[in-house]
């Protein structure tokens, strides 16, 4: 009889899940459950949860609280789901998936093999000539030599907002591009939204800002992708001190039968390699797709690891001034399925064809977005490191004379020529600053709150809304 009963509450479990194709966290499906008569506490949901994985009946993507719970389609449905029909796949990209999409117990369990990046770049390039070539002429800004992450600022504001959402929708995220831009621009968090979902939002909006705004010193090298990790991961893994290192412990790959190295010693000998290897790549497209792999299929941190990588791609492509890649739109399902390819079976084809349609995507996006702005201003261009510091000097410090600290600091700072222009371009964006543009100033919410109530309270000769800055 206890048999009959389980089986019973499995179905039911199953059954909510099933009434979400695009996935439901655990706060959502307790909800979903109670208003169905369903209750019992999270230990024994979690329990059910966790047979009706191991039995392959639900899947689960993410970790702890934003961990989210997915139906598993019926074989014969599988090729007619929507998303599979919305990326051209390469034949090989179709043998790959064949076996991806198998249930895990008929794939090989598999380990690290060192030699798929050692061979390379004997093995490479990973993209041809001709996709290569393709991703070019799509990407360019054609704006000739301008410095490098012109083409990421230019759309940042809509950067901000897409690649967080994407980003974090590919973990499991259940925030809407919507809510995203509501938390980006205005910092209110969704209401019934996990406070994990929330951080994880926030730090990939900080990793953006810290990737574009510092593009010139920004590369394929440890000081950048380690403090991409301590940033994407910040409040976010069981040990804090595990933000920004190399991990110290083994790790395992859920719905995977994929294990990643162990040892430590290996590990940071083959990330470096992976860096070392990733750098002497000339073409950025390729050494987008290379890193995109490699970081992915290595693991070298305790969590947070494809969230890096997605990041780390879009390294190049800023630094080229190119148009970033946002994965904005890429079916959850064809990225996971890509990523399994490289961990089971060292098969780049599906994430590449993935890869290659995902920043066709991106382009149309924010080609369109750069249009609609103009072509950007040179004397703007030229100074725009100054007009960011002395902004964010403004805001931070809650001057008390704006216009005499502006000035005093123009004349230490600026040629007399460009002086003037540049004083009434700090005003103008002093004037216009408000919570959807305060990010490229690289100010919080708060602190933009803090100085505006600031201005509220002081006399009109000082930087209000009434009064000229």
């Amino acid at each position: 009889m206890p048999k009959l009963i389980a089986e019973q509450d499995l179905r039911q479990i199953e059954a909510r899940i099933a009434a979400y194709p695009r996935g439901i966290g655990i706060t959502d499906l307790e909800k979903a459950l109670s208003a169905a008569g369903i209750v019992m506490n999270r230990r024994s949901l979690l329990r059910r949860l966790s047979i009706l994985i191991q039995s392959n009946r639900i899947r689960a993507t993410g970790a702890f609280k934003g961990r989210v719970y997915w139906p598993i389609m019926p074989e014969t449905a599988r090729g007619t789901e929507p998303e599979e029909s919305l990326i051209p796949l390469s034949e090989a990209g179709r043998k790959v998936r064949c076996y991806v999409s198998q249930p895990i117990q008929r794939r090989e369990p598999v380990g690290y093999r060192r030699d798929f990046l050692l061979s390379y770049p004997e093995s490479g390039p990973y993209l041809n000539d001709a996709t290569r070539a393709h991703l070019h002429q799509i990407g360019r800004s054609h704006q000739g030599a301008l410095p490098a992450g012109t083409m990421a600022r230019q759309v940042m504001g809509r950067l901000l907002i897409d690649l967080s959402w994407a980003s974090s929708y590919l973990e499991g995220n259940t925030y809407s591009l919507l809510e995203t831009e509501r938390l980006i621009s205005f910092g209110q968090a969704a209401e019934g939204k996990d406070a994990l979902e929330t951080q994880m939002i926030l730090n990939h909006k900080q990793a953006i800002e810290f990737l574009v705004e510092d593009a010139d010193e920004i590369g394929l090298n440890r000081y950048s992708i380690l403090n991409l990790h301590a940033i994407l991961s910040d409040n976010l893994l069981p040990n804090p001190e595990a933000c920004g290192r190399l991990r110290q412990i083994a790790v395992g790959i859920g719905g995977s039968v994929y294990t990643p190295i162990s040892t430590t010693q290996l590990l940071d000998e083959y990330f470096q390699r992976v860096l070392d290897t990733a750098d002497a790549i000339t073409d950025p497209f390729e050494q987008a797709f290379f890193a995109l792999v490699h970081l992915s299929y290595l693991q070298p941190f305790e969590d947070v690891n494809k969230r890096v990588a997605r990041l780390v791609a879009n390294i190049p492509l800023v630094r080229h001034n190119l148009c970033p890649l946002s994965f904005i739109d890429v079916p959850k399902r064809s990225y996971v399925e890509g990523i399994l390819g490289v961990y089971e079976l060292n098969r780049i084809e599906l994430l590449r064809d993935v890869f290659v349609w995902g920043y066709e995507r991106s382009v149309k996006r924010y080609l369109s977005t750069r249009e609609e702005l103009g072509e950007p201003d040179p004397f703007r261009m030229k100074y725009r490191s100054a007009l960011t510091e002395v902004v964010r000097h403004v805001v931070l410090q809650a001057q008390e004379s704006v216009r005499e600290f502006v000035s005093e600091w123009a004349a230490k700072h600026i040629p007399e020529t460009d002086r003037s222009r540049f004083i009434s371009l700090v005003h103008t964006e002093l004037k216009g600053l408000h919570e959807g543009n305060i990010a490229r100033f690289r100010l919080r919410p708060a602190e933009f709150q803090a100085w505006r109530e600031k201005k509220t309270s002081t006399s009109p000769n000082s930087a209000t809304g009434s009064s000229p800055c």
